[in-house]
């Protein structure tokens, strides 16, 4: 399927609502528009269960509506929320600099600032701080993170360096549809610790809950 027929296709489903769920989320929250065209803010393509799957924002909210397309029958199988998942590793220090935090490392940032930069209103950071987050579009959460990890891995010595001289870490913030309160969690399999162990990294996690609850 095209990323246009894909589009096509979830227009048309929150257009007639065939699905239960489609009404059930419809009914409480609303898909982004641009120009009368519904944004979809990525087609997943990366499943290996034969699924592709749409991200579409949803209006005044972080999370995402997910609509589930079975790839042999062209069809929609299933619609659900997908948290916004930010995934990144930084590191704080109150004795170097960001570009001194830059050089310990091969990798490219993807954002940063200094100690004594203004934070608001006469308000500066005591720290420096330097982040990496090389996948910021809509994703699960184990995807997202084995992502990083793949990303961190191409310079271990360098993020070993960052974590034993300036505290460098792993930072999740997770914002869940709080639909019915069964918010489900975050997992992490064997294999992914033992990649964050080798990495020397530990795992901070902030989870925020938003939205409005189905009706009954």
């Amino acid at each position: 399927m095209t990323d246009l027929q894909i589009i096509e296709l979830i227009e048309k489903e929150f257009k007639y609502k065939t699905l239960g769920a489609t009404e059930q989320y419809l009914e409480i929250h609303s898909p982004v528009y641009s120009d009368n065209q519904l944004k979809v803010e990525r087609i997943d393509r990366e499943g290996k269960d034969k699924l592709i799957v749409g991200y579409i924002p949803v209006i005044g909210e972080r999370f995402y509506f997910a609509v589930y397309i079975d790839i042999e029958a062209n069809e929609i199988i299933n619609i659900g929320t997908e948290a916004k998942n930010s995934v990144y590793f930084r590191a704080d220090s109150d004795k170097f600099s960001l570009m001194e935090l830059s050089k310990m490392t091969t990798l490219e940032s993807t954002g940063g600032r200094n100690k004594g930069d203004e934070r608001r209103n006469g308000i500066f950071w005591k720290e420096s701080t330097i982040f990496f987050e090389p996948n910021k579009e809509p994703d699960e959460f184990e995807d997202k993170l084995n992502k990083l990890l793949s990303f961190l891995e191409q310079d271990r010595t360098g993020i070993l360096k960052l974590v034993e001289k300036a505290d460098g870490y792993i930072q999740i913030a997770i914002e869940f549809h709080n639909g019915n309160t069964m918010l489900g969690g975050p997992h992490i399999d064997k294999k992914v610790i033992k990649r964050m162990n080798d990495l020397g990294v530990s795992i901070n996690f902030d989870l925020y809950v938003g939205g409005k609850s189905f009706k009954e």
